[in-house]
């Protein structure tokens, strides 16, 4: 009997639900193809080149897998908040305030002269720091005010990209020096040690070390939540900040605790793009992955490892459609929609999936 059940149960729920979501790709597919075509781009030569951006050489996965590990972290720190019933939107802000001080650690702290670790440790460290303070500022609000997350986060970001935009057009912060020619809006680049290291070297993969940092702290994320107080007092707030508060649990400082969590995590992303990816600070330094690690958290509905799925999804995604755009001459515009197009049909998808399955 419990063979049979099981049998029955993998074919009405996890048959139903890859034949359901296959369905969705494919017509998210075939909408991109649609797309690419209202272009003017043959077909063949826009795949192409998405697939030689996205995995066409080991160094070209490294580098998917590398971006990834930025929507990874942005879409645990979303999922972290949202175990609390907070929304923290300001992933992009995160990230740009990230960059910012991991730069100016890694070019005018000194611990470029440090040993192997702290020289790049410290600007990651800072960074993080950095997103946790900024994200804290949100979950003050919150906490003692009552304004709503969601539009602190947002504002947050908007402050941060701009404080970004200053840094790098004023030598007075972070804009390299005039020389003879017209200086870029961008800072200097990091010292080599400052960067973050590769590993796995030999197998030419270019894989650094956020890759292991990532995991890591995911797995520390699914211990915290599960298994510590802390979770629990997010599970609780979450589902009922009156009745926590009546049971003895502090509500402000878990909500202020939680959104600087899940701000550290957008600080950390943007150290990880600055130091293992851009090497100096640009002002389109942010570039949206903050927005769209927020939708990789939305897409995984609270599961680690929905996230990194997402995330990989989202990072071979962003590789191919720049190649895409580069090679094969395809309106930026037209990537852009593309992906959206993926993101609503799979999004769509997870929802009535998650709905249809209430139900029963």
């Amino acid at each position: 009997m419990n063979i049979a059940y099981y049998s029955l149960w993998l074919q009405s729920s996890q048959l139903r639900t890859a034949i359901i979501l296959t369905s969705a790709i494919l017509f998210s597919v075939l909408c991109a193809l649609a797309l690419i075509a209202t272009a003017g781009v043959p077909i063949t030569t826009a795949l192409t080149a998405f697939a030689e951006g996205a995995w066409g050489s080991p160094y070209v996965i490294g580098a998917s897998i590398n971006r990834s590990l930025v929507f990874a972290l942005v879409g645990m720190g979303f999922i972290l908040a949202d175990r609390a019933n907070l929304t923290n939107v300001g992933a992009e802000g995160q990230i740009a305030v990230g960059g910012i001080v991991a730069t100016a650690v890694s070019l005018y702290s000194g611990c470029a002269h440090l040993p192997d670790g702290l020289s790049y440790g410290i600007p990651m460290l800072a960074a993080t720091l950095a997103g946790a303070l900024w994200g804290s500022i949100a979950g003050v609000l919150k906490a003692k005010v009552g304004t709503n997350e969601v539009i602190s986060t947002l504002l947050l970001s908007f402050i941060a990209v701009w404080l970004l935009y200053g840094c790098v057009q004023s030598e007075a912060l972070l804009k390299q020096p005039m020389t003879d020619g017209a200086a870029l809006p961008e800072s200097l680049p990091i010292p080599d040690s400052t960067q973050i290291p590769n590993i796995f070297i030999s197998s030419g993969f270019g894989l650094h070390l956020g890759l292991i940092i990532t995991i890591i702290l995911a797995l520390i994320l699914v211990v915290t939540m599960k298994y510590s107080r802390f979770g629990l007092r997010l599970s609780a707030v979450g589902l009922n900040p009156q009745a926590a508060k009546r049971a003895g649990m502090q509500v402000a400082s878990t909500i202020i605790i939680a959104l600087a969590i899940s701000g550290a995590f957008g600080g950390l992303a943007g150290a990880l793009m600055l130091q293992g990816d851009q090497q100096s600070l640009k002002a389109g330094f942010s570039s949206g992955y903050g927005f769209d690690g927020m939708v990789v958290g939305l897409l995984a509905r609270g599961s680690i490892s929905g996230v990194f799925i997402a995330a990989l999804l989202f990072g071979f995604l962003r590789s191919g459609g720049i190649n895409m755009e580069m090679v094969a001459q395809v309106p930026s515009a037209i990537v852009l929609v593309v992906q959206g197009v993926i993101i609503l049909t799979l999004a769509g998808t997870s929802i009535w999936l998650s709905g249809s399955g209430a139900k029963k």
